[in-house]
């Protein structure tokens, strides 16, 4: 029998797609020839491993030993150049590989979707949770639901465009001397920004609430905010502003310059 009929026979014995007379053949070739038979055992080896590879998910270094090993013995069937069925288990040893390569980037592909899916669900629950922040803190009837929605404002990482917006102008604006610290504090979490900060420093011109100006003041303290200093001595020289502000303004003064 020649070695590709062989080759093929063996493959479908271990399969069990032989007839029995064939498989009666195959029997008797492998009781007779120690390399027919020693082959049959690689083989079945080799195809247990490809029926297994659906359920096996290979990591990074498994991969890796495994194809080391198949370019060692790449390198020795070359140099042997005798090798029984060389070109047969090449065959089927990179059909493993690419059965284990197929299953990893299915396995990522799966992954990376499903992390997809979960960014977008987030963002959409950050972008709700922006909105009704927004609705909260643009209720005109209601002090403590604009107080709530500043609450949410501080609860956000990072503050777009559109919160800031709606901070400064709480913060400036608000009839609620509660709503203009809570939106403060809120603005002061995010202070490193250079937008935030121009508007922390502008709202010091700007405040007439004397709890508002005492804490902006000491808000540009902690910052170290020097370019505050002209507005501290225009606090100071106003006649209006009231003893306790003109105070924590001169104080202020010292530490910055």
């Amino acid at each position: 029998m020649d070695k590709e009929k062989l080759e093929e026979m063996l493959i479908d014995y271990i399969d069990g797609k032989l007839n029995e007379a064939d498989r009666i053949l195959i029997e008797r070739e492998l009781s007779q020839n120690e390399k027919a038979y020693r082959v049959h055992e690689q083989l079945r080896e080799v195809m247990n491993a490809m029926e297994k590879s659906e359920k096996f998910e290979p990591g990074a270094r498994l991969k890796a030993s495994f194809d080391n090993l198949l370019r060692e013995e790449i390198i020795k069937n070359k140099a042997a150049k005798t090798v029984l069925f060389q070109p047969l288990m090449l065959r089927i040893a990179a059909g493993i590989v690419l059965v284990m390569a197929g299953i990893a980037i299915g396995n990522w592909i799966n992954s990376n979707n499903q992390r997809k899916a979960e960014i977008a669900e987030l963002r959409k629950q950050v972008e709700e949770t922006k909105q009704g922040m927004l609705m909260m803190m643009d209720n005109q009837q209601s002090a403590s639901q604009r107080i709530q929605g500043v609450n949410v404002a501080m609860r956000i990482e990072k503050a777009d465009d559109e919160v800031v917006r709606a901070l400064a102008k709480a913060m400036n604006d608000d009839p609620n001397t509660n709503v203009r610290l809570a939106a403060l504090e809120a603005l002061s979490k995010f202070h490193q920004d250079r937008t935030v900060r121009k508007i922390l420093i502008q709202s010091l011109a700007q405040q007439k609430d004397p709890v508002v100006q005492i804490a902006l003041i000491q808000l540009m303290v902690r910052m170290k905010e020097k370019e505050a200093v002209k507005d501290l001595e225009n606090i100071i020289d106003d006649a209006e502003t009231m003893k306790a502000v003109k105070d924590e303004a001169y104080s202020g003064l010292l530490k910055l310059s």
